[in-house]
């Protein structure tokens, strides 16, 4: 058995200097665990290479079984852990309310360069206060969006993501570490925010964006940040928020490239069926995953994004509404061009 524990040391080794993914190299792990069962049953008695690798199937299977049942005593305490986490989060009765009161001597200290802004004041701060922001996915976008979000003061983050911390994640995801890997990026992102102000009342939903819970839970804020990637996830976002008057400001990257918007047909802008009315074709809309990100990308358009969503929220200065905002980091250019409302969109048409 110690040729064996050498050779799986050996192979995390390796795949953790090649920057492999942790799942793939458990995954390389299970497959030198089969091999040598399926030595270890195949070989006869006394055979050098059975002996070796420990000489009987037995155990081998007693060791797989006490794993399984580490790991399954793990995925159940994780999972009682995020239903009491959302549990306690959304339960009405505890739901602390956004004060519109004076700002305490701490929070006036915290947030003393807002109020000096002429563009921003003591108005401004308490808006942020009182607003109540919605971003959806916590990963390379909106890392950086929650962060300036909670900094700036923002009375109520929520934060909507169904996956997990991973490491490939932590080369852009700035609001996550690497003490946090398999944990729900929302409740990772909770802890962050938390950390960083204690005054910002953070709501995650560990879970996915369906069309059954999406037009009540952003009827419940007052702006939607959308930093997917998927654009039948976009799609849905923007159906909802047309729905029940919501602006989303939207920002998606790509490569070396990110472009930010304010979709808000409300308002007079577009929304985004006006502006992408059919899904890319095949090949057209990658993914990062497929075609890589410049770590630094993200966090660029996303606190672009955190800083539109101030703008907005306090009436500061022109912000993104009816245009798209395009930086091309490879290049250091910034461009952005204007945008209408469709009279035939079937999203908006009829607002």
């Amino acid at each position: 058995m110690l040729l064996v524990a050498l050779l799986a040391a050996v192979i995390w080794g390796i795949g953790a200097a090649m920057g492999v993914p942790r799942a793939a190299r458990v995954n390389m792990l299970g497959l030198l665990f089969v091999i040598v069962l399926a030595l270890q049953i195949v070989l006869p008695d006394g055979h050098p290479v059975r002996e070796a690798t420990g000489g009987s199937p037995a155990l081998w299977l007693i060791l797989a079984a006490g794993v399984v049942l580490v790991l399954l005593y793990r995925a159940i305490l994780n999972r009682l852990r995020g239903q009491a986490a959302e549990i306690e989060a959304t339960r009405e009765s505890v739901e602390p309310a956004i004060s519109d009161g004076p700002f305490s001597d701490a929070e006036l200290e915290r947030y003393a360069r807002h109020i000096t802004l002429p563009d921003i004041g003591g108005g401004g701060q308490l808006a942020l206060k009182n607003a109540k922001v919605l971003v959806i996915g916590a990963g390379g976008l909106g890392a950086p969006a929650l962060l300036y979000l909670a900094a700036a003061g923002v009375g109520r983050i929520g934060i909507v993501d169904g996956d997990t911390v991973a490491l490939s994640n932590l080369q852009r995801q700035v609001i996550h570490t690497d003490a946090r890997q398999d944990m729900p990026k929302v409740f990772s992102a909770q802890a962050a925010i938390e950390a960083l102000n204690p005054h910002v009342d953070t709501r995650p939903y560990n879970r996915a964006l369906t069309a059954d819970i999406a037009e009540e839970l952003f009827a419940e804020y007052d702006l939607i940040l959308d930093g997917t990637d998927s654009y039948e996830t976009r799609a849905l976002v923007n159906r909802a928020a047309v729905a029940v008057g919501r602006p989303v400001l939207a920002g998606a990257i790509s490569a070396w490239e990110g472009q930010i918007t304010l979709y808000d047909p409300a308002s007079g802008a577009p929304c985004m069926a006006c502006v992408f009315p059919r899904a890319p074709e095949p090949g057209l809309a990658a993914t990062c995953a497929e075609t890589g990100v410049i770590g630094a990308l993200p966090g660029v358009v996303g606190s672009m994004m955190a800083l539109e969503a101030v703008k907005h929220i306090t009436g500061a200065g022109r912000g993104l509404s009816g245009r798209m905002l395009i930086y091309d980091g490879l290049h250091a250019e910034m461009r952005s061009f204007a945008m209408k409302r469709r009279p035939d969109c079937p999203v908006c048409g009829s607002i």
